[in-house]
């Protein structure tokens, strides 16, 4: 149990794979989770009312994007991101550090912080840890992130420079957080290095933050090399605080990432698949604009309660994204983020029943075939 409004109760264990509850100011997210992204305060193309009803427990807001527009003054202004957006459940804020190591052309990166420019007009800006926290105590989130630096996963000697920096830089973090409202999160790194890896989760877990999160992976090593840094760096973790593996968010992902002792994952994959016509399934990914879907009555999932498949055929949608409607996008979305939020909830589900096992092999198995 961590101390203030922020406590973490875990409720059962098969295996590695966790079920418990992250208790929060603004409600309870229960564990395992996956949180749709909503990168400038909006999840692409879905209302708040539609999210409810996809009984979404916890969404992500990206800080670099909302600091450069419309201004964390302005949102702090509007009374935060919850009333600012109308959402009045839990909401996630990463750092702005990936974003900003992402515009690697444009950045200069020093102890102290990073220069950048931004993708929008070209000014130049610049980041520090300090300005991370204000930027996202302004913004008014949750749960708040360090700022770290994601580095290029194979090379070690500058994985070793940058895991050095995150590490010194969450302490900076530590010192700069004002709001008692707020859960602060620290962030693992050390790209594929097994002995990295460990030294980076052993310092970031002696700093005591109410949560932990794991960067650096899905960023272009493989499967198995991110499970192998999984099962390192899990162990290490302590047990009574929440797991956050960041950016990744497959169904296979989710599957397997629990069974390696993953609380929380958030992807922007759900809507961005949607955005280019695929569906996600038990049974793999489907290609909506596919000409065997033009007559087709049948909806994406048979097995799928979510409003799109209850109401609308594949060759409807099919229609949509052939008429470039916007409402493709939206029903797509509805059905991708569905069909995360109902596998968490069943991974949630089988480790209670302690047949977590069970459910993830056959799940794995279908979803090849």
């Amino acid at each position: 149990m961590t101390a203030g409004p922020f406590t973490f109760d875990l409720l059962a264990q098969d295996g590695a794979a966790r079920a418990g509850v992250f208790h929060t100011p603004h409600g309870d997210i229960p564990t395992p989770i996956f949180a749709p992204v909503g990168t400038q305060a909006t999840v692409k193309s879905l209302t708040q009312l539609e999210l409810l009803s996809l009984d979404a427990k916890l969404i992500l807001a990206n800080t670099y994007h909302l600091y450069l527009r419309p201004g964390d003054d302005l949102v702090a202004a509007l009374g935060g991101l919850h009333k600012f957006m109308a959402w009045d459940r839990p909401i996630l804020t990463d750092s702005g550090g990936f974003q900003v190591f992402s515009l690697s052309d444009t950045r200069q990166v020093d102890e102290d912080g990073v220069t950048f420019k931004s993708h929008i007009d070209g000014s130049t800006h610049r980041f520090t840890p300090e300005l991370s926290i204000a930027i996202q105590e302004n913004l008014g989130a949750d749960v708040i992130m360090a700022f770290d630096e994601c580095a290029e996963p194979y090379d070690r000697d500058y994985n070793l420079q940058s895991m050095g920096r995150t590490h010194r830089w969450a302490e900076r973090c530590l010192a700069a957080k004002t709001r008692a409202d707020q859960a602060l999160f620290g962030i693992v790194q050390g790209g594929v290095f097994p002995e990295l890896r460990i030294a980076s989760a052993e310092y970031i877990a002696s700093l005591d933050f109410p949560g932990n999160a794991i960067g650096g992976l899905s960023v272009g090593e493989t499967k198995a090399e991110m499970h192998a840094m999984l099962k390192l760096v899990n162990p290490v973790l302590p047990a009574d605080k929440p797991r956050y593996l960041m950016g990744v968010g497959t169904p296979q992902d989710l599957v397997e990432c629990v069974g390696l002792g993953i609380d929380i994952f958030d992807c922007v994959l759900p809507t961005r698949l949607a955005r280019h016509n695929a569906a996600m399934s038990d049974s793999g990914r489907m290609n909506m604009m596919n000409a065997q879907y033009a007559r087709d009555e049948r909806p994406i999932s048979e097995i799928c309660t979510c409003y799109t498949c209850q109401t609308h055929s594949r060759a409807y949608i099919r229609h949509l994204i052939q008429a470039r409607e916007m409402l493709s996008g939206t029903l797509l979305s509805i059905h991708n983020i569905h069909t995360l939020l109902t596998l968490a909830a069943r991974l949630r589900e089988a480790i209670f029943a302690g047949q977590y096992t069970d459910f993830a092999r056959q799940y794995l198995m279908n979803l090849k075939q």
